[in-house]
C-alpha cells in the first residue's frame, strides 16, 4: 500500500512538472511572439501588480534597449507612408518624448515598428527631477499621472549616445524612420532661451527634428513660456541657432504645447509659429485638469495626466490648432492614443503624425502593430488611399475646400457671426 501511494505521489509530481513546464513554455511563446491579447490582458497587468510604475519604466527602457522584447511583425503598407517636416516617415506612429528620456533605447523602439522615435526631454545639465514617488498608474482609468520634472542625464551624455549610433540613424532616416530630440530647460536656469539654444547647438546635428518643450506642468514657470512675447523671443532665438548649424540637412523645429490653454493662448501660438516659420506643433502635452470621470483613488496626485482621459481634450486641441493655422503647420497629435480609431480621429482632426506613450505602458510592445493594422483597415474603409488624404478631413467641405473656424475677436466683420461664438469660412 505504501509503495502504491509513493508511486502515485511520484506520478502526481511528474505531472505537475510537465504541466508547469508546458505552461511556462506556452507563456514564453506568447511573450516572445508578442501576442496582443496576452500582453494586454495577462502579462502587463501581472507585471504592474508586482512592479512599481517608475521601476517598470526603467526596466522597460533597459529591456527594449537590449533588444529583449519581440520585434514588430507588422509589415507597413504604402498607405501608411507620410512625407512631412522634410522627411519620409514609413508610418505615422511614433513614441512620444518622456519614455526614452536619456536616448538609451532608440534602436529597440524602431525594431518594435515605430515610424519615428522622440527621445528626451533633455536638459543642458544633468538633474534628478522631482522627489520620488513621482509616477502613478490610474489603472481604473487607463491613465498615468507623472511629475518627473525633467529628470535628465544632460546634453553631453545624450550627445555621446547618439553620436555612437549616428551612422545607423542616418540609414534609418533614409529608410523612413526619423529621430526627434525633445529639449527642456534646467529647473534652476534663469535664461530659458539660452538653455534651448544650447540644446540646438549640442544636439541639433544629431536630430531630424527638434522639439521645444514649453508645456510640461512639472517644471515651475515652464508653461509661462507659452505666453505671446516669451514664446516669440524664445522661438526666434532657437530658429536662428538652428539656421546657424553647420550641417547639410538642418533639423525641423517644432513646439510642444499644453492642452490647458485659453482660446487667446491658442490664437497667439498659431500667430507666432506662422509668423516665424516654425516647422510644426506637437499637440498636446499632459493636462493638469482632472476630468470628473476619473475613478482611480490616485486621481488626486499632483502632476500631468496622460492616457485615455486626455484623448478628447487633445484631439479637440489638434482640431483647433489646425483651424487656427489654416492647415499650413504640420501637427503631431498625442494624447490618449490606444487604437487605430484614436489615431485616425487625430489625423482627421488635423494631425499628420501621431504619438503614444501611456497606452504603450498598459498594453506593451504589441500595441504598435495593432494600431498600424487597425489604421490601415480604417483608412481603406473610409475611402482614403493613404494617411495624407485623411489629414484634416473633418475640416473639409463636400467640395474639398478647407473650412476654417474664425476666433471670436476676428469675426466681427462677418455678417453671420455672433459675438462670443466662432464662425466658419472656407478657403
Amino acid at each position: 500500500m505504501r509503495k502504491m501511494t509513493a508511486q502515485l505521489l511520484k506520478r502526481a509530481k511528474d505531472a505537475v512538472k510537465v504541466i508547469g513546464s508546458g505552461g511556462l513554455l506556452f507563456v514564453s511563446y506568447l511573450t516572445a511572439t508578442g501576442d496582443e491579447r496576452f500582453y494586454a490582458n495577462q502579462l502587463m497587468p501581472a507585471l504592474q501588480r508586482i512592479v512599481g510604475a517608475e521601476t517598470a519604466h526603467v526596466l522597460a527602457v533597459r529591456f527594449i534597449g537590449l533588444g529583449l522584447v519581440p520585434r514588430g511583425r507588422h509589415r507597413d503598407s504604402p498607405s501608411l507612408e507620410v512625407r512631412v517636416l522634410g522627411q519620409r516617415f514609413q508610418n505615422p506612429l511614433g513614441i512620444a518624448a518622456g519614455f526614452d528620456k536619456h536616448a538609451e533605447a532608440a534602436d529597440g523602439l524602431f525594431r518594435l515598428g515605430f515610424g519615428f522615435v522622440e527621445v528626451g526631454s533633455v536638459t543642458p545639465q544633468p538633474q534628478e527631477g522631482n522627489p520620488k514617488p513621482r509616477v502613478f498608474r490610474l489603472t481604473a482609468d487607463q491613465a498615468v499621472i507623472n511629475r518627473y520634472g525633467f529628470n535628465s542625464c544632460g546634453h553631453a551624455a545624450v550627445r555621446e549616445r547618439l553620436k555612437a549610433r549616428q551612422e545607423l540613424q542616418s540609414e534609418l532616416t533614409k529608410a523612413g524612420r526619423p529621430l526627434g530630440i525633445n529639449l527642456g530647460k534646467n529647473k534652476l536656469s534663469r535664461d530659458a532661451a539660452s538653455d534651448y539654444s544650447e540644446g540646438v547647438r549640442v544636439l541639433g546635428m544629431l536630430a531630424d527634428y527638434l522639439v521645444v518643450n514649453v508645456s510640461s506642468p512639472n517644471t515651475p514657470g515652464l508653461r509661462d513660456l507659452q505666453s505671446k512675447e516669451e514664446l516669440r523671443h524664445l522661438l526666434d532665438r532657437v530658429l536662428k541657432e538652428r539656421d546657424a548649424l553647420k550641417c547639410e540637412r538642418k533639423p525641423a523645429v517644432l513646439v510642444k504645447i499644453a492642452p490647458d490653454l485659453t482660446p487667446q493662448d491658442k490664437q497667439d501660438i498659431a500667430d507666432i509659429v506662422t509668423e516665424l516659420g516654425v516647422d510644426g506643433l506637437i499637440v498636446t502635452n499632459t493636462t493638469v485638469s482632472r476630468p470628473s470621470t476619473l475613478q482611480d483613488p490616485l486621481r488626486g496626485e499632483t502632476g500631468g495626466l496622460s492616457g485615455r482621459p486626455l484623448r478628447e481634450m487633445s484631439t479637440q486641441t489638434v482640431r483647433e490648432m489646425y483651424s487656427l493655422t489654416k492647415g499650413k503647420i504640420p501637427i503631431v497629435g498625442v494624447g490618449g492614443v490606444s487604437s487605430g480609431q484614436d489615431a485616425l480621429e487625430k489625423i482627421r482632426a488635423g494631425a499628420t503624425l501621431v504619438q503614444l506613450y501611456s497606452a504603450f505602458t498598459y498594453q506593451g510592445p504589441p500595441i504598435v502593430g495593432k494600431i498600424k493594422r487597425e489604421l490601415e483597415q480604417l483608412l481603406a474603409e473610409q475611402g482614403f488611399t493613404n494617411v495624407t488624404e485623411a489629414v484634416g478631413a473633418d475640416h473639409r467641405t463636400t467640395d474639398g475646400k478647407l473650412q476654417v473656424r474664425v476666433p471670436a475677436r476676428e469675426q466681427l466683420h462677418l455678417a453671420s457671426g455672433t459675438p462670443g461664438q466662432s464662425a466658419a469660412t472656407t478657403v
